[in-house]
């Protein structure tokens, strides 16, 4: 989402009409034993688990109907960049949302976000060209960007620290439902009423969670930390830095989808705006993996963006090469939302917190082994239930990485820095998706995979413009990667105070 729209168009007055708070808001009484279910947690949960089953529902229909999508719009050799455009732009969104609820509370990002959400989800839906489609993607990005932030940050506010974890573990329980009900919905839609109704039916259900969660998180998260205190002015240098990330990571990824010589010129001049900014908004020594938090923020962004640049490709690879129908390969990838949440679950309990740099570690070990026996379903004897089981395998470890990751970064962020804080861990993971995709995309292409196309229409049509090897070379390199993920989960402990 590039965030232009007439800056959020009809609702930007909205978003001036709110009143300000000038007291901080009350916060949700000590209840020992009491959970996120409980009377004093109950609305305030219900309303952001909804908000995060929209967004998973969102990216599991998606992903089942972007194969099609993109033949029918001829952007195949696109395919990476309809992807990494929405991750592209909710690098800005993120570092503007930590900004913004460090300022002036949560609500206000939350709601243009989910705004934004679903104007994206439009504009890619009614589209006529792949440039159209593409831009569409990147405008649902801002707003997703500025949604998970703002997230973190109730989270950080409203929860006890007994609860977060919880918390995290229900956010990932949320994608169940959608993983299961979402490419079998997907699937059925876009063979019987077109792809385009995938995009346009799910912005309807964006009133449901604004119903829901938007008056909790005003009773208990709204507003500026301590409102006695003085105003949180806007860090101009960051939002620069985060105009220069989003601005790089987009010539970084033409740059990969081009394959010409003259695209080395994009390509560095993405170079030279990513880096300082990537280097001005994250940790210090988040490249150097130090121990604590830097490696907290690495951790996520290894673990991420190996994983979805893996799974990406997965359903396009199904269609293309072993002649799946969109709703059978959107499938095969929904056990992995149960175990996901089963992950996530594990890592949650009380007892597990001392074990918690070895369940990270145990995570990123299982993810590399199912990016790395993917491929194996390319041989034709393969049966391709095989695939389904290795992925539910790799949906494990990330659901031990991600909450894990999420529970650590609050532990360590004093509250007046969980929105930049949580900001980074999110610019992290989005960043490492584009740079990924970016390389995974680029290899893809440059071993043909643009010539897959003529395949995806076809539910019987393996073999037609097969190009295995250009899935192989998008698979092993992010295994690889997802193993030294493994590496930096050992150093997440700092100097032990994690138990």
């Amino acid at each position: 989402m590039t965030g232009s729209i007439c800056r959020y168009g009809p609702y930007s007055g909205a978003m001036s009409a709110l009143p300000q708070r000038t007291t901080a808001p009350a916060p949700i009484p000590d209840q020992p034993g009491g959970g996120i279910l409980g009377s004093a947690y109950r609305t305030l949960s219900i309303g952001i688990i909804s908000v995060i089953f929209l967004i998973a529902f969102e990216a599991t229909a998606v992903g089942t109907a972007m194969p099609v999508a993109a033949r029918e719009l001829d952007g195949i050799a696109l395919y990476a960049f309809a992807f990494s455009a929405y991750f592209t732009t909710s690098l800005f969104g993120m570092v503007l949302s930590g900004q913004w609820a460090d300022r002036q509370g949560p609500l206000r990002p939350l709601t243009v976000g989910i705004v934004s959400f679903a104007t994206g989800l439009v504009f890619s839906g009614t589209a006529g060209a792949m440039w159209m489609f593409l831009f569409g993607r990147a405008v649902q990005g801002f707003g997703g960007g500025l949604v998970i932030v703002a997230l973190y940050v109730v989270v950080s506010r409203a929860y006890e620290e007994r609860l977060r974890p919880a918390i995290m573990a229900a956010f990932a329980a949320s994608w169940v439902v959608p993983s299961i009900v979402g490419p079998l919905a997907a699937g059925t839609v876009t063979e019987h009423l077109g792809w385009r109704w995938v995009f346009l039916g799910i912005p309807a259900l964006v009133f449901v969670p604004l119903a829901v969660a938007l008056p909790a998180i005003r009773r208990s998260a709204s507003g500026p930390v301590d409102p006695e205190a003085p105003p949180v002015a806007f860090d101009r240098r960051r939002i620069r830095l985060a105009l220069g990330i989003s601005a790089g990571a987009g010539l970084l990824q033409y740059a990969a989808q081009d394959l010409r010589w003259l695209s080395l010129l994009p390509g560095l001049a993405g170079a030279a705006l990513l880096v300082p900014a990537v280097l001005g908004l994250l940790p210090r020594g988040t490249y150097r993996a130090r121990r604590g938090l830097p490696s907290v923020v690495l951790l996520r962004g290894v673990a991420a963006g190996s994983f979805i640049a893996a799974e990406s490709f997965v359903p396009l690879m199904l269609v293309t090469q072993r002649g799946l129908s969109p709703t059978m390969a959107g499938f095969s990838l929904a056990l992995g939302g149960v175990t996901w949440a089963a992950g996530s679950w594990v890592q949650s309990q009380g007892r597990a917190a001392p074990y918690r740099e070895r369940l990270m570690v145990l995570g990123m070990v299982m993810v590399a082994a199912a990016i790395a026996g993917v491929p194996a379903v390319l041989v034709e004897w393969v049966p391709v239930w095989i695939l389904a089981l290795v992925w539910a395998l790799g949906c494990l470890g990330m659901g031990l990485v991600i909450g894990s990751t999420s529970v650590l970064l609050l532990k360590l962020s004093a509250p007046r820095e969980a929105g930049a804080n949580s900001a980074s861990l999110q610019i992290s993971d989005a960043l490492a998706n584009v740079v990924l995709l970016a390389a995974g995309g680029a290899a893809f292409a440059a071993l043909g995979g643009g010539a897959v196309g003529s395949a995806v229409h076809s539910v019987g049509g393996a073999g037609v413009g097969s190009h295995p090897g250009a899935f192989v070379v998008v698979f092993l390199p992010m295994a690889c990667v997802a193993l030294v993920g493994a590496w930096v989960a050992t150093r997440v402990d700092a100097e032990g105070r994690l138990g």
